[in-house]
């Protein structure tokens, strides 16, 4: 590896270098895109707890026993207890490559490119160049993904079309025991409008390491939903950097409802005057899992919105914790954004940490911020029992109860009735755990 850096190397940076292959036949400039992503992470390595950003998760068993990049597996049957109902357009990727066999893409309207990555590198070259620009050259695991990502998916919209029926896209994993990086793209041109839910979930030991940037034009609207379900000794680190042209709307939402260890980070830049973010999530943990939610919303325009709720609920030994930051720059007057955190511990031994943050630097806004961390109302345990409800039935309503709002904020009806079930599910399991 001598001949690719010529600097010291983080020792737990190391691993992946010299797992680093040069693919042959790809374009200079995204050859030179993937050495630049790994002399960063080389030089940066693994984030530590001695890192704010990085303060509430634990990565030292992954620099202990690394999970270096695997060889594509073969189709796996699809989970259809995952699959939303009616989807009109869906992609399927196995071990982070792209599977024709398992998606349908048939009926794609006119004006509208959906696709892997590899096939958008020969038919949208000069879009998909873009991403060198979104690299995350800050963050260490965008750059090991830019170094390494293997497929993705690409969105691209022409101007003034609107999507109907939502896409999916599904992540899936077949016991890799290896790393496995995907890098998107979602471009919406002026106007357009798209739904989209992407699905997380495999078996057995892997990291996935996920990267996507999202380009809103003026007036465009992006509804995206994750849903997270990975194996109970998954490492999940997904990451999107997103950009709003003006009045250009993105609803974002989160479901974290499975992974040893699961980091969902969000940065999103309001560049366009009287953009609208709304960012909203959950998640469960139990066991010894780990889960972070970690938002970065940057008003730099006149007249942005920025609606944020996240409620987190912990049992056994889980650790959540949210990490919010609206800055609002100066110039950026008549800014309106809120931030809320919501928590339920149940157990002594469960934690969360919340930490919403505001920044700013324009006079003319209205902005607030809250959080709060505490256990099951008893009166209101109390008044089920008494009605002859078995405790472990009424805490498993309050906690649903507790956590359906921001579920219920999606405005896709089959999409939201898909998450509540999904909830409903992981709920029943929660007292075993």
């Amino acid at each position: 590896m001598s001949t690719l850096v010529d600097f010291p190397v983080r020792p737990e940076a190391r691993p992946y270098l010299d797992a680093f292959a040069q693919s042959t036949g790809e374009p200079e400039w995204l050859a030179r895109f993937r050495r630049q992503g790994l002399d960063r992470f080389a030089r940066q390595g693994f984030p530590t707890r001695r890192s704010e950003n990085w303060r509430y998760l634990d990565l030292q068993p992954l620099e202990r026993q690394p999970l270096l990049p695997g060889t594509p597996g073969r189709d796996l049957p699809l989970p259809t207890e995952l699959l939303l109902e009616g989807a009109a357009l869906r992609l399927v990727f196995v071990d982070a490559c792209f599977s024709p066999v398992l998606s349908g893409l048939s009926g794609l309207p006119e004006g509208v490119w959906l696709g892997s990555m590899r096939a958008a590198l020969a038919e949208r070259r000069e879009l998909v160049s873009t991403i060198a620009v979104d690299s995350g050259a800050e963050h260490p695991f965008a750059a090991l993904n830019a170094a390494l990502f293997a497929d993705g998916f690409v969105l691209d919209i022409a101007q003034g079309v609107t999507l109907d029926k939502p896409i999916e896209i599904v992540h899936l994993v077949g016991d890799a025991k290896a790393s496995l990086h995907t890098r998107s793209l979602v471009n919406l041109g002026a106007g357009s409008r798209a739904t989209i839910i992407e699905t997380y979930a495999g078996t057995g030991r892997y990291w996935r390491n996920d990267f996507a940037a999202w380009r809103l034009g003026e007036g465009a609207a992006l509804a995206r939903v994750a849903l997270v379900e990975e194996s109970d000794e998954a490492v999940h680190l997904g990451e999107v950097s997103a950009t709003l042209g003006a009045k250009a709307k993105l609803d974002g939402f989160v479901l974290l409802l499975g992974g040893g260890t699961v980091r969902h980070e969000a940065s999103v830049a309001l560049t366009g005057d009287h953009a609208e973010c709304g960012i909203n999530g959950a998640f469960v943990v139990a066991g010894r899992e780990e889960a972070n939610i970690v938002t970065s919303i940057d008003h730099a325009a006149l007249g942005g919105t920025t609606s944020e709720l996240i409620k987190g609920v912990a049992a056994g030994r889980g650790h959540g914790a949210f990490q919010g930051k609206i800055t609002v720059r100066e110039g950026a007057q008549q800014t309106d954004a809120r931030q809320t955190s919501r928590n339920l511990i149940l157990g002594r031994r469960a934690v969360i940490d919340t930490k919403p943050e505001l920044e700013i630097l324009a006079d003319d806004v209205k902005c607030a911020h809250g959080a709060s961390v505490g256990a099951l109302d008893e009166a209101a345990l109390f008044y089920l029992r008494a009605r002859g409800i078995p405790s472990d039935e009424a805490r498993r309503l309050l906690v649903e109860g507790f956590l359906r709002e921001p579920v219920e904020g999606i405005a896709d009806p089959a999409i939201r009735d898909h998450l509540l079930r999904r909830l409903s599910l992981r709920l029943a399991r929660l007292e075993d755990e």
